[in-house]
C-alpha cells in the first residue's frame, strides 16, 4: 500500500459497529488512520478496534444524543487527538405504507439519519475546523431519487444531501471540505433483511439490472477510503451512478409509473406491512432507545 495521506490521522466514523461502518474502519485502519469508532454495540465496537492493525478506539453513543456525543469527543481528542476527517455513517432504515408505519419508528429513521448526522457535523466542527479536515456524509441512491414504501428513508437522504451542501458552502472559506457520497445497495443486514420482505425484494428486482446488483462491504470501503484520500465532494458507487445526477428530475415520473403498474400486484399478493427498524443495527438501535427509556421502536 503507498503512505496515505491518511497516516497517523485521527478518523471518526459513527456507525462503525457493523456492515459498511466496521469495513470502512478496516479499510482507514489499513491505510494508517487512528481510529475512533462511534455505535450502540459497545461489545461488537471494542472487538473491532481490537482487531484493526492501527490506533482504536470505542465509543458508546447515540448520534441523537448531544451529550452523549460530546463526550465521545471530548474522549476522541484526548486518546487519538483532534479527528481530521470524521465520516458521519450511522444509518437505520424501515419500509411499509406510510399510512401504516408506526409514526415513532417513522421519526427514528430520520433523527438517526438526518439529525444524527447533523449532531455529528456540529459535534467535530471544531476540530475539522483546526485541522482544515474533511466531513464524509454517507448518502444513498435515495437522495436521488423516491422509493415507495420507504418515505422515511428517502427523505433522510434527501435532508442529509441537502444539508451537506449546506454546510459545505458555510465552511469551505475555512478549508473544510465536505463529501457526499452515494451509494448504491450494499450487502449489509439492513439490506439483506429488506430482502426478507417480499414487497421490498420485489421492487428491487423492477430496477434495471445495473441498479439492482448488491456490492460487497469492502468493494464500498475502497472507494469511500480513496474519496477521503483526495477530500472528494462526491463520490459514487458504483461509479455509473454519477450519470443520474444528469436526468434526476426525471426520476420521480418513472418511479410513479413503476408503481402505478406494480404495487397492485404485489399487494394482491401479500398485503402491505411495516417492517419495523432493519437488521440488526436497526434492532440495536431499538434496543438502546428502549434503555433511554425513550418512545418503543419496533
Amino acid at each position: 500500500m503507498h503512505e496515505s495521506p491518511l497516516q497517523d490521522r485521527t478518523v471518526v466514523i459513527t456507525g462503525a459497529a457493523r456492515g459498511l461502518g466496521a469495513a470502512q474502519a478496516r479499510e482507514l485502519s489499513r491505510r494508517g488512520a487512528r481510529l475512533a469508532l462511534i455505535g450502540h454495540e459497545g461489545q461488537a465496537l471494542r472487538e473491532l478496534a481490537a482487531s484493526l492493525p492501527g490506533p482504536a478506539m470505542a465509543l458508546e453513543a447515540d448520534v441523537t444524543d448531544a451529550e452523549a456525543l460530546g463526550r465521545a469527543a471530548a474522549a476522541v481528542r484526548a486518546r487519538l487527538g483532534p479527528p481530521s476527517v470524521v465520516v458521519a455513517n450511522a444509518g437505520v432504515a424501515e419500509g411499509g405504507p406510510f399510512a401504516r408505519v408506526d409514526m415513532a419508528s417513522w421519526r427514528r429513521v430520520v433523527d438517526v439519519n438526518l439529525v444524527g448526522s447533523a449532531l455529528t457535523a456540529r459535534t467535530f466542527l471544531p476540530d475539522l475546523l483546526a485541522t482544515a479536515g474533511y466531513f464524509l456524509q454517507i448518502a444513498s441512491t435515495a437522495s436521488l431519487g423516491p422509493a415507495p414504501l420507504m418515505s422515511a428513508y428517502c427523505a433522510s437522504k434527501a435532508g442529509v444531501e441537502a444539508f451537506a451542501h449546506a454546510l459545505r458552502a458555510e465552511v469551505a472559506q475555512h478549508g473544510v471540505a465536505v463529501g457526499i457520497a452515494y451509494l448504491n445497495w450494499t450487502d449489509t443486514d439492513m439490506v439483506r433483511d429488506a430482502d426478507r420482505h417480499a414487497v421490498l425484494r420485489e421492487l428491487r428486482a423492477h430496477m434495471p439490472g445495473p441498479a439492482r446488483r448488491v456490492y460487497p462491504p469492502e468493494f464500498v470501503a475502497r472507494r469511500l477510503a480513496a474519496a477521503v484520500e483526495h477530500r472528494r465532494t462526491a463520490v459514487y458507487v458504483p461509479a455509473w451512478l454519477r450519470l443520474v445526477q444528469g436526468v434526476r428530475a426525471a426520476l420521480p415520473p418513472l418511479v410513479l409509473r413503476m408503481s402505478r403498474r406494480e404495487l397492485p400486484r404485489l399487494e394482491a399478493a401479500e398485503p402491505f406491512r411495516p417492517t419495523g427498524l432493519l437488521g440488526a443495527g436497526g434492532r440495536a438501535d431499538g434496543m438502546a432507545a428502549r434503555r433511554r427509556g425513550g418512545p418503543s421502536v419496533r
